[in-house]
């Protein structure tokens, strides 16, 4: 006959293991999802830079499963960013990339209207063709509009990335471009200066079957950050910097359900549009 206390011990067992098998699917779904930077940590650390690239997973404030309670949720600074417009996220993918109509010979400028301000930057059309291509061809299409800026990293690297309209880290257009202007001098040292403007992409630092998965997801450096040059850069921040250091200096919260680490500030790109000069 089993006693009380031993069945105690059997419960209290059990309440353990289901709460580290919580554990590890949330570990499971954050490898799964998190898109940017794959290769950061291993490639840093390889240079003893005590850089990001995945964040910590922590409780989300919410009950478990069985009634245990997590980790309390961090507080969170005041938003300092509007409500967005009416809209909602695009829907839309294509099968293939989009079909090159850009003069590469001429300036192009893009202009992001968001929840916080406004950013501009110009795109480097002869350095990187097929990024700046698809940028304006999304942008053109409406695919940015009203999507949330889901990611912000301000610890060792410093960068917001947007242009997931799902603001999970796992949207895409439906295709991918090539890698490009990897050697630019600008990032030479493996730094991306603040004011740089790069690509997201899945390379995990050892497949090269991994390169050339850019798609939508970009990313905008507010302050100097030691990067290796795996990221297509294409544009340069021209206005909106002090944006950035704004929804910066609002912090960033845990989001486990993502493997993100999301901006406290609702950034949300009310409409994007790219124009040439």
């Amino acid at each position: 006959m089993v006693s009380n206390d031993q069945r105690r011990r059997q419960l209290a067992r059990q309440k353990y293991e289901r709460q580290q098998q919580r554990r590890a699917e949330k570990h499971r779904r954050s490898r799964r999802r998190n898109v940017i930077l794959a290769s950061s940590l291993a490639v840093a650390l390889a240079a003893g830079v005590a850089a990001y690239a995945s964040v910590a997973l922590t409780g989300d404030g919410r009950q478990g499963a069985d009634g245990d309670a997590a980790s309390p949720a961090p507080s969170r600074a005041a938003d300092p960013c509007g409500r967005p417009a009416k809209g909602a996220p695009s829907t839309k993918t294509w099968p293939k990339e989009p079909a090159m109509t850009i003069d590469t010979s001429a300036s192009y400028t893009a202009k992001l209207d968001t929840t916080c301000g406004r950013i501009t930057f110009t795109l480097d059309a002869g350095k990187a063709p097929h990024t700046v291509n698809s940028f304006a061809f999304l942008a053109g299409q409406g695919y940015f509009d009203h999507s949330r800026c889901h990611r912000l990293v301000d610890s060792q690297i410093h960068i917001l990335q947007c242009g997931d309209p799902k603001a999970t880290g796992e949207g895409t257009p439906g295709y991918t471009i090539p890698d490009e202007n990897l050697k630019d001098p600008r990032t030479k040292g493996g730094v991306y200066p603040a004011g740089t403007v790069a690509m997201a992409n899945r390379y995990d630092g050892k497949d090269d079957k991994t390169r050339d998965s850019g798609g939508s997801q970009f990313f905008l450096v507010y302050q100097d950050s030691q990067l290796p040059p795996n990221y297509t850069p294409f544009g340069k921040i021209t206005g909106g910097l002090d944006v950035l250091k704004k929804i910066a200096a609002a912090g960033s919260r845990p989001d486990p359900e993502n493997g993100n680490t999301a901006p406290n500030a609702t950034v949300v790109i009310d409409r994007a549009a790219v124009t040439k000069s």
